[in-house]
């Protein structure tokens, strides 16, 4: 009877252990992911800013520990810890992982909703080409594999003050606010102009996005400070871009918008 008794309690403590291993497997195995892109970077912290440890190639799997802005913390290789990009984990269309793969990036097309912005002579109103423009851009940028948050993705108003604090809530890398402009004088005056705020960054990557611009068919009026809220109050490197006068613009074949485009990529 006692060698019964005993057996049965083996046996109860060896089922106790493998289920509770087999709930473990199972939990570790829900809470991973396999790379589906073709090498990823994995970084020291959950920004493009941190350093890469390593590369993670195409079929590894990843033990996901925590989650920080859209980027995940994982443990890879059974024993390397580090952070991904969680937008690039499961995506095999980029095949290059680039910085630009890596960045958020926030499109802010201007105006919007109850504010038209500038009008043409025919009527158009400025805030229904800039989220044209914007959706073209940020369906190229998400193509080359990078995060991209729109502050507006339709005809709605959103506060001058609100467009900033997105980026901020995101923790973006670049901020673009996209404009057309607008002249006193009618069919008076036209050009490209790229606007910072902030010395450093900001100013650099409007001169480079800037010097760019050169292969357009309209004057191209340089980089300049512009003393405009939602590059002003933001931390991060940021340009507004005032495409051209709103007639201008609608004369622009599909190729002169890939130049403007591509501008922003090379950068």
């Amino acid at each position: 009877m006692k060698k019964i008794i005993q057996n049965r309690s083996w046996i109860i403590t060896t089922l106790t252990i493998i289920t509770t291993l087999a709930i473990m497997l199972i939990a570790l195995y829900a809470n991973s992911v396999t790379v589906k892109v073709t090498s990823l970077n994995l970084r020291t912290g959950p920004a493009i800013t941190y350093s890469v440890k390593e590369k993670i190639h195409q079929g590894e799997r990843l033990q996901v520990i925590d989650r920080k802005n859209d980027w995940i913390k994982v443990i890879a290789h059974h024993k390397d810890i580090g952070w991904v990009a969680s937008w690039l984990v499961d995506n095999p269309k980029t095949n290059n992982v680039s910085s630009l793969a890596e960045a958020t990036i926030v499109i802010d097309p201007g105006h919007g909703g109850s504010d038209s912005g500038a009008l043409s002579t025919t009527g158009q109103e400025e805030k229904k080409y800039t989220l044209i423009f914007a959706t073209k851009l940020a369906r190229t940028l998400r193509a080359k594999g990078a995060r991209v948050i729109m502050t507006r993705d339709s005809n709605k108003t959103v506060a001058l003050a609100d467009r900033p604090k997105i980026a901020t809530k995101n923790s973006a890398n670049l901020f673009i606010s996209i404009h057309f402009d607008s002249s006193d004088v009618a069919n008076d005056a036209t050009g490209v102009t790229t606007y910072y705020y902030h010395p450093g960054q900001s100013k650099n990557l409007a001169k480079d996005v800037n010097k760019r611009l050169t292969n357009l068919p309209l004057p191209n009026r340089g980089a300049e400070f512009g003393n405009f809220l939602v590059i002003r109050d933001i931390s991060i490197p940021s340009i507004l871009i005032e495409g051209a006068t709103l007639i201008t613009m609608m004369t622009l074949n599909r190729s002169h918008l890939q130049i403007i485009k591509g501008s922003m990529l090379t950068t």
